[in-house]
């Protein structure tokens, strides 16, 4: 078996789904509008995030987690340049981790409080 998708609950999709789109260059493979505005998105290269809400009152208070409980990691060249671009978009950022091995992780929030890592390893995890 291989994974098909992860999802993330969250109070409005519809903005959720565009911001990862446009900053992360998800594509939206499909949509169901109805009931919960379920967005997949995916990279192209097999990986899937769902975004929907459903239930609303059982969203996750992604902003209350600590980073390293629950975070989504894309592959980054230049972390800070991309840090930089999402703080302008309405990320938030929270630590810079350097491990001696020369890789290079910054922490963040995306605007909705769910955690982010943007990571450049030294030597590449696949």
């Amino acid at each position: 078996m291989k994974i098909e998708h992860l999802a993330f609950n969250v109070e409005d999709p519809i903005a959720v789904a565009a911001w990862y789109g446009e900053q992360f260059d998800l594509k939206i493979v499909k949509h169901l509008p109805e009931p919960n505005q379920t967005h997949f998105l995916s990279d192209g290269q097999g990986t899937i995030i769902e975004i929907y809400n459903n239930p609303p009152d059982e969203v996750p208070a992604y902003a209350s987690m600590n980073p390293l409980i629950f975070h989504l990691a894309f592959v980054s060249v230049d972390p800070l340049a991309d840090a930089e671009r999402l703080k302008a978009a309405g990320a938030i950022g929270v630590t810079e981790v350097l491990p001696g091995d020369g890789s290079h992780l910054i922490m963040m929030r995306d605007p909705w409080g769910l955690s982010i890592q943007l990571c450049k390893r030294a030597k590449a995890m696949l």
